[in-house]
């Protein structure tokens, strides 16, 4: 019975510990991104929004068309703007889109 505790309480604790993830406070960012190849604002922008709305380390993300813009709110924990900049370059085959930094007003 004793030994039954013992492996129990070794189990649980195994499970806490490697269960448990650090908590990081996200260190926000913003960078403005020119894009260029854009042809539609349903087709492209949109896409382009949709797509980095769902990478990791994104937490928000607009696509102005008629600007050619794109708007990150980025954890820099987690990506950086230069993987913005290649994850944007690299949708569609990237054949199709090519990202610079803009300096934000």
């Amino acid at each position: 019975m004793t030994l039954k505790k013992i492996f129990l309480s070794v189990a649980i604790a195994c499970f806490v510990l490697t269960g448990c993830k650090e908590n990081k406070v996200p260190k926000k960012e913003k960078v403005s991104l020119a894009i260029s190849g854009m042809t539609c604002e349903i087709g492209c922008a949109k896409t382009i929004q949709a797509k980095l709305s769902k990478k990791e380390g994104v937490l928000d993300a607009k696509v102005v068309f008629k600007d050619s813009i794109a708007t990150i709110d980025f954890d820099a924990n987690t990506t950086s703007k230069k993987e913005l900049i290649g994850y944007i370059n690299g949708i569609a085959g990237g054949a199709l889109y090519k990202a610079t930094e803009n300096q934000l007003k």
